[in-house]
């Protein structure tokens, strides 16, 4: 007989409870599916954002949930949950990157990596020229600029929760955001007075 418990899980479970669903071997499975269903279209999408390809947002937001499987039994609540799990998507995804980097041994601007021919050619991309254009801006910023500016401007997450995921202080990732705004308007020719 199977020692699975039967839970409905509100969409609006605190972490505690979540936490404590996914930690108790009877209710873990169940937990962790609404998990993965509640977590999984924000979190493919910030990866998204960072690695560009579909077939690795994928690929990445897999192991990113391996990793939250394997892990759930440390989580002591110390950050929110959803943060604990940003941290090992963008680790993961910067991981892939430089991985990448790597193997190809040249930076990621040259025209072998262009990022504008790999969103064209992507059979879910459905943006227009101006969004590849913002797209190609951001691919321009330093790492730590690019990552700030996506979990700020895209995700909306304030700045203490970006700081609990990159290990990075407030102050220095408000520094970030302001230079990465700075470059973008440069890049872009868009006249920082009309913000």
């Amino acid at each position: 007989m199977s020692s699975t418990v039967q839970i409905t899980i509100p969409p609006d479970i605190p972490d505690e409870k979540l936490v404590a669903l996914l930690q108790n071997k009877a209710t873990a499975e169940q937990a962790f599916a609404f998990l993965v269903q509640q977590q999984s279209p924000r979190l493919y999408s910030a990866i998204r954002r960072i690695v560009y390809r579909h077939d690795d947002a994928d690929d990445i937001l897999q192991e990113t949930f391996i990793k939250v499987w394997k892990n759930i039994g440390t989580f002591r609540g110390n950050s929110k949950l959803s943060t604990w799990i940003y941290s090992i998507a963008t680790n993961e995804a910067l991981s892939h990157l430089r991985k990448e980097k790597r193997q190809r041994k040249l930076p990621l601007e040259t025209d072998e990596y262009d990022l504008a021919a790999m969103l064209k050619s992507e059979p879910y991309f459905n943006g227009d020229e101006l969004v590849i254009e913002f797209m190609n801006a951001i691919d321009k910023l330093p790492e730590k600029q690019k990552l700030t500016f996506e979990l700020r401007y895209f995700e909306e997450l304030p700045y203490n929760e970006i700081s609990e995921i990159t290990g990075t202080s407030v102050g220095a990732l408000k520094a970030n955001y302001h230079h990465a705004t700075k470059k973008l308007h440069k890049y872009l020719g868009v006249d920082e007075s009309l913000d």
